[in-house]
């Protein structure tokens, strides 16, 4: 370890790689470039903004049989979001990057390859790349912007540098291609990874990431919507986008204050069966409705249905999703199914076959809330779903990003337990509602099915016209109980 004085303000600086070249000091936020004989001020780096992850400086953990420790931060921002790149010492010295957006996590470190990779401009979204001899699939392709850095960092770094980053996946091996010195991209590999996986210790807890979340190191500034004055109650940190319950103006929550992106789209009220700000202790983590949109389909069989972001410090985000067929929940995978877009018909999960069911353009017709991407009415996805017994697989892709999500099916009651609420389900009506008119439905159906086949055994009298004697009796018995209710 070297231990150095800041130039600026004397506090000690900690160099815990050696591969660390820069640094920046917690206490004054002036960046350090260590060369062989002294540690030159660069000038300030910009506070990151505290998000909702739990890593922070001095997480360790252990994957692959390697320690790790996390000892240096880049914040990066690109149009649609942000995102962390956490940069880690392994107790063996070697390094690598745990990269944080969103909750979804991967561990990589820079590899030598010896083929030839593709040009940042031939990238396509979901168009197979042959790498060591397996396929990837481009999952995002994006320019981005360094906004903030913290810790130790293996390279110079400052506000306002870019980069050309393509992510491609396979399963859960993860290759970053990083074009941002050239033409011949630099290659990370390594793998989609949980907290869980990674036995990650000395997080932050969750009263840390409630506390800190939405905030600038150092500030505890309330927020209120620049355009309308409304207070915004729900501000995840790491979000770039907040959309104004009161004015539905866009907002960029990313700075010290809000900006107005665009002023808000005129629209009728957004009803939602679940309201912002609701809170529910789910599978033994509280979780808050956070923000909520309406889609759409057009053309034939066009639907419409509303999907809830939802938010827990410890288990990070996940959806409900109400539609006119019931509550499904849904989560972004982490690992990706086995999918061949050519033939694209069966997508494989866990071993076991998804079947495509359905493909559809989804439109954003209403929102309101926090995102942890940048959301936008006439936001537009193309989704793809595969469907078997134990659920849906959705593959939603843009021009730019490709995501899958898993979705299994909530009853009402459990919406009702979790929130207090008696949401609607099959045109409208509750499950008790429905119960009743299914069974009187199963009853007619039995009726007639009956008198169908008493006709003929009339004139053939026997043991098989006695059951359906038997069976009479009994639905008019069943038929009478319901009268009664």
């Amino acid at each position: 370890m070297h231990i150095v004085s800041c130039p600026s303000c004397g506090a000690e600086v900690r160099f815990r790689s050696h591969a660390a070249v820069m640094a920046v000091c917690e206490f004054c936020r002036a960046t350090l470039l260590k060369d062989a004989e002294s540690v030159k001020n660069l000038g300030t780096m910009s506070s990151v903004l505290e998000d909702y992850s739990p890593i922070q400086i001095g997480t360790c953990g252990m994957l692959g049989g390697r320690n790790f420790t996390v000892v240096g931060r880049i914040q990066l921002r690109y149009a649609q979001g942000m995102w962390n790149e956490w940069y880690v010492l392994y107790g063996d010295g070697g390094n690598g990057w745990l990269g944080d957006s969103s909750g979804q996590f991967t561990m990589t470190g820079e590899r030598k390859v010896q083929e030839a990779l593709p040009a940042f401009e031939t990238l396509r979204i979901a168009q197979p790349v042959r790498i060591n001899g397996e396929n990837f699939l481009p999952a995002e392709i994006r320019t981005a912007e360094c906004i903030a850095g913290q810790g130790e960092l293996p390279f110079r770094v400052g506000e306002g540098w870019r980069i050309r980053v393509a992510d491609l996946r396979n399963d859960a091996a993860f290759v970053t291609l990083d074009y941002t010195d050239g033409e011949v991209p630099l290659m990370y590999s390594g793998v989609a990874v949980t907290l869980d996986e990674m036995r990650c210790q000395l997080l932050r807890d969750d009263d840390q990431v409630k506390a800190g979340a939405g905030r600038f190191r150092g500030k505890v500034d309330a927020l209120d919507c620049p355009s309308c004055g409304s207070a915004i109650k729900y501000l995840p940190g790491i979000t770039a986008t907040l959309i104004c319950p009161s004015c539905k103006a866009q907002l960029d929550a990313s700075g010290p204050q809000a900006s107005v992106l665009a002023a808000g789209t005129k629209m009728a009220a957004m009803h939602t069966t679940i309201e912002l700000g609701a809170t529910a202790n789910i599978r033994g983590s509280q979780h808050t409705v956070i923000g909520a949109m309406v889609r759409t389909t057009s053309g034939a069989g066009a639907s419409k249905w509303t999907e809830y972001l939802l938010f827990s410090a410890r288990r990070g985000f996940f959806w409900l999703v109400e539609t006119n067929a019931g509550w499904f929940q849904a989560q972004v995978m982490h690992r990706w199914p086995v999918w061949n877009p050519a033939a694209g018909d069966v997508a494989r999960a866990d071993n076991l076959d998804y079947g495509k069911s359905d493909s559809y353009l989804a439109t954003v017709v209403a929102a309101a809330g926090a995102f942890n991407w940048r959301v936008s009415v006439g936001d537009q996805v193309f989704v793809t779903e595969y469907e078997n017994t134990s659920g849906t697989l959705a593959a939603e892709t843009t021009r730019e990003e490709m995501t899958w999500s898993r979705s299994t099916r909530l009853a009402s009651d459990q919406i009702k337990t979790w929130f207090g609420v008696a949401p609607k389900t099959v045109e409208g009506l509750t499950d008790s509602e429905i119960a009743p008119k299914v069974s009187g439905t199963l009853q007619k159906f039995f009726w007639w099915l009956l008198g169908l086949n008493f006709i003929p055994l009339i004139f053939n009298f026997g043991e098989t016209a006695f059951t359906l004697f038997v069976a009479m009796i009994f639905i008019c018995g069943m038929t009478f109980d319901d009268g009664d209710k």
